[in-house]
C-alpha cells in the first residue's frame, strides 16, 4: 500500500503540492485527472523518490520513501515508472534496452538477463521486435519497450505519467490496451492521464487534483456521476464538451 500524509512540495518559492492526503490499495488502478500544473505528474515523481518533499510523509509498504536511511535505489525496484517520453538507449536493441538494468542494477548475469528480457516484450506484445533499433519501432511500440523495460525489474507498483500523451490518436490504443493487460493480472498502478475514456473505463478509483491538492477521491460512479467538488464539476464539463 502507498500512503500519503500532508505532503507539500516546492520548486523554489513555488509552491507545487499543497497538502495532499491519499492512498493507494494494493491491486488498485487510481487516476489522477486534473487540469496542467495541478501537481500530478509532480506527485507521482515524489511517490518514485526521483523529487525531494519538504513536508509531510510518502510510504510504500511501510517504508519511508524520504528517510533518509532508505536505500531509494532498493526501494524504486518496488515502483516501476513510465514517462511520455520513451527514453530508450538509441544504440541499444529491444532486448538490449530491457536487460541493461537488469544486468546493471538487479546485477543478473547475460544469459538470465536476455531471458526476462524477451518474456517482458511477449508480455506487452513486442517479442517480434526484439533485434529491432528503437529507431524503428512506432511511437506506440517504444511506449510499450519502456513498459517492458520497467516491468523487468519485477515492481510491485507501477507509476504511469501521461505515457500516452505524445502518441499519434492511432496508437494510444495499443498503449492503453497493455495497461488494461497489467490490472486485469492485479498489478497496482497509478495513472497520471487526460483520457478521460480510459479513467472512465478501467479505474477502480479516480482523485481530482486542483493546484496542488486533492480535491475529491472517488469510484467512477462517484466522481463521474456526482461530483462533489465545484472545479471537479467543471472540469468534467470541460472535458465533455471538448
Amino acid at each position: 500500500m502507498i500512503e500519503i500524509r500532508s505532503v507539500h512540495k516546492k520548486f523554489g518559492e513555488v509552491e507545487i503540492l499543497k497538502g495532499i492526503d491519499l492512498d493507494v490499495k494494493k491491486g488498485e488502478l487510481l487516476c489522477l485527472l486534473g487540469p496542467s500544473g495541478s501537481g500530478k505528474s509532480t506527485l507521482l515523481q515524489c511517490i518514485n523518490g526521483l523529487e525531494p518533499i519538504q513536508q509531510g510523509t510518502i510510504t510504500v509498504d511501510g517504508i519511508d520513501v524520504h528517510a533518509k536511511s532508505t536505500d531509494v535505489n532498493k526501494l524504486r525496484r518496488k515502483l516501476g515508472i513510465v514517462f511520455q517520453s520513451y527514453n530508450a538507449f538509441p544504440h541499444l536493441t529491444a532486448l538490449e534496452n530491457v536487460a541493461l538494468a537488469l544486468r546493471l542494477v538487479a546485477k543478473r548475469n547475460r544469459t538470465d538477463a536476455t531471458a526476462i528480457a524477451r518474456k517482458h516484450l511477449s508480455h506487452v506484445g513486442l517479442g517480434d521486435k526484439a533485434d529491432l533499433m528503437p529507431s524503428r519501432l512506432s511511437g506506440g511500440q517504444q511506449q510499450r519497450l519502456a513498459i517492458a523495460r520497467a516491468l523487468a525489474m519485477e515492481p510491485e507498483y507501477m507509476l504511469f505519467d501521461e505515457v500516452t500523451s505524445a502518441l499519434d490518436p492511432e496508437l494510444v490504443g495499443e498503449v492503453l490496451d497493455t495497461m488494461r493487460l497489467l490490472k486485469s493480472e492485479g498489478m497496482t498502478m497509478v495513472v497520471v492521464t487526460h483520457d478521460i475514456k480510459f479513467a472512465r473505463q478501467s479505474s477502480d478509483r479516480i482523485a481530482f487534483l486542483h493546484s496542488g491538492r486533492v480535491c475529491e477521491v472517488g469510484t467512477v460512479s462517484q466522481l463521474f456521476e456526482n461530483p462533489r467538488d465545484e472545479r471537479t464539476q467543471r472540469f468534467l464539463q470541460r472535458e465533455h464538451l471538448a
